[in-house]
């Protein structure tokens, strides 16, 4: 499993040797277990010098991404065993590549229709007439 490179998406495929594993104990329930397994996952990818991506990928990956010097760490310690926490991590980073590489549509600035300009300004001269009626009367 570990072994395996990670598909991202139809046309990418991230090669193993890439992906670096690093292994902690986690805390919380599970006595000894859990004080002496390292179960805990961080799955690290340094998406500058990987060879998956073209030159303009990995600039928008670099660009859109939260790196730790350059590198992009994931984590997993929910579970209680390393080979599911593996699993986890490996989803996320995968989840992380393909949201970074989703390409936004540019917003195109509209205006609003001008018998909506009416409305607005019919409300507001309403409000006004509204606000000067709860005046109190004018001494004369």
């Amino acid at each position: 499993m570990s072994g395996d490179p990670l598909r991202v998406t139809e046309q990418i495929e991230i090669p193993a040797d890439e992906l670096v594993w690093r292994f902690r104990t986690t805390g919380g329930p599970g006595g000894q277990h859990a004080n002496r397994s390292h179960t805990g996952v961080e799955l690290v990818f340094d998406v500058g010098a990987s060879v998956a991506f073209d030159e303009v990928t990995r600039g928008k990956l670099v660009e859109r991404l939260t790196l730790k010097g350059g590198m992009l760490v994931v984590g997993a310690d929910e579970e209680r065993s390393q080979w599911r926490n593996r699993q986890t991590a490996r989803r996320r980073l995968v989840a992380t590549l393909r949201e970074a590489l989703v390409e936004e549509t540019p917003r195109v600035p509209t205006k609003p229709p001008p018998e909506a300009r009416r409305r607005r300004i019919q409300a507001k001269r309403a409000r006004g007439v509204l606000k000067r009626l709860r005046r109190p009367p004018e001494a004369e």
